[in-house]
């Protein structure tokens, strides 16, 4: 474990310099047995240190001349526009349209590039198994009893514990468990808000939550969206009187995967206080970071608890287990009220197991090796589009997650692409599917969260074939 974490951290740090443009595209590195001395590690440590970074196409080995800093491909295309959504609230999704692209969920015939999940390949699935053995073991009746209201304390203490990297200081009381994610959302809409309400989202935004927000009967408002820096805080501010509750997904947001910045989200909880409008966080994508480090949240600067953050594991380690979680502050009482009507109790087996699992250290090795696999993922999608697009395509570039995001020209519409691409047993998800608005028919979302393969190569080049022919 001790030579893991030299290695990550020595492959990290490098990664970090040369993205950040520290180290120039052309640079020599440092020779092996240089790394080796000036860190103190063994020669083989070194080498795998230049594997991985060469992996990532970050680096490329030069024959008898060493290893040199590569042209990064993702600053070949430009960014994607931002978002100019409409001003108005909307209450229409495009429920046939998503209806057909959730439904080849578990479809093992076609590639998914459609859904925003990681592939079990890249899930400790063995370890997982044998969380719930010891689980079952360690559980009065074998885990079929009812656990408290407001859920397993094991897993509420290692999520409260968690949340002191990034400045959340949580404790175990603060937590409410739910059944994933989506769960904790809709009791989170389901407390602050009644029909006819407005609510403000991203734009692009996740389609699962416009499709809830449109099922509780609200009306939303899109905000635009840089593709680096998250949702325009000028472009907020002027829809504030229109507003009953925000909803944002600052970290590592799908479609677009950006990193909304510290003084952002600071500017953002302060602004929605004093305008007394409920802040939910969803935070599901925040421990996948490609940089060295876990990002803030909304919640870390939440002195009034008008913030609500949720999280799970459902991107990160198990979709199927349903564990999630809610921090609700000043709205705790209505969000258990709920539960209780709702659900009375959380999967008491699984969320023993995943607590042990986040408590034995298990978690955070998993995530290395996962975020290292997301971001060598994203290199390779790059490398393929700026090999096999169009001409004109731009790509977002995601600061963690599991998606990508491509504009096409205007001339090219991704949900006829759709319609094309799954008679070549490939699917996508169009543009159209992430906003209420007629807008993003030239865009759609790839998953980066496949392991890698020369089928996933083969499918993103026949993708571009077909997006040529159009």
């Amino acid at each position: 474990m001790k030579k893991d974490f030299l290695y990550n951290e020595l492959a990290d740090n490098i990664a970090n310099k040369i993205k950040k443009g520290v180290l120039k595209t052309g640079e020599r590195l440092p020779s092996v047995r240089m790394l080796s001395e000036e860190h103190g590690v063994s020669i083989n440590t070194a080498k795998r240190v230049f594997l991985e970074l060469e992996a990532q196409s970050l680096i490329e080995s030069k024959p008898k001349k060493g290893y040199y800093v590569s042209a990064l491909n993702y600053l070949k295309l430009p960014l994607p526009e931002i978002s100019q959504p409409m001003p108005i609230a909307n209450n229409a999704a495009p429920s046939e349209l998503m209806n057909g692209v959730y439904s080849t969920m578990g479809n093992r015939d076609l590639t998914l590039f459609s859904i925003g999940v990681p592939s079990g390949d890249l899930l400790p699935l063995a370890k997982l198994k044998h969380e719930i053995v010891l689980a079952t073991r360690a559980l009065e009746e074998g885990g079929t009893e009812y656990e408290p209201l407001q859920g397993n304390e094991k897993l509420r203490r290692m999520v409260a514990a968690r949340s002191l990297a990034w400045g959340g200081n949580l404790v175990e009381d603060d937590i409410i468990t739910t059944n994933g994610c989506m769960n904790a959302l809709v009791l989170c809409l389901m407390a602050l808000t009644k029909p006819g309400d407005t609510i403000a989202l991203e734009s692009p935004c996740y389609p699962g939550i416009l499709q809830l927000a449109v099922s509780l009967g609200l009306k939303v408002l899109e905000v635009a969206t840089h593709p680096i820096t998250g949702i325009d805080i000028e472009g907020l501010k002027q829809l504030l009187p229109q507003i009953d509750v925000c909803l944002l997904v600052p970290n590592f947001n799908t479609p677009l995967g950006y990193c909304m910045p510290d003084e952002n989200k600071q500017e953002i909880v302060a602004l929605l206080a004093q305008n007394n409008i409920p802040l939910i966080e969803d935070d599901t994508y925040g421990d996948l970071h490609f940089d060295l480090e876990r990002p803030k949240s909304c919640k870390s600067f939440d002195t009034e608890g008008n913030v609500l953050w949720c999280g799970s594991v459902s991107k990160t380690l198990a979709p199927g287990f349903r564990v999630g979680w809610v921090a609700p502050g000043k709205y705790k009482d209505k969000i258990l009220k709920l539960k209780l009507v709702q659900s009375v109790s959380s999967t008491a087996l699984i969320n023993e197991a995943v607590g042990n699992f986040l408590l034995t250290g298990k978690y955070e090795y998993h995530l290395r090796q996962l975020r290292r696999k997301l971001q060598e993922n994203y290199q390779r999608y790059v490398d393929c589009i700026v090999q096999y697009f169009p001409e004109g395509t731009k790509v977002s570039r995601p600061q963690g997650g599991l998606a990508l995001w491509v504009e096409f020209p205007k001339d090219i519409n991704t949900n006829e692409l759709y319609n094309l691409a799954l008679k070549k047993k490939i699917s996508i998800s169009p543009g159209r599917i992430f906003t209420l608005q007629d807008q993003y028919h030239n865009c759609m979302r790839l998953c980066i969260g496949l392991p890698w393969t020369n089928q996933v190569e083969v499918k993103l080049k026949e993708l571009g074939r077909l997006a040529k022919m159009m």
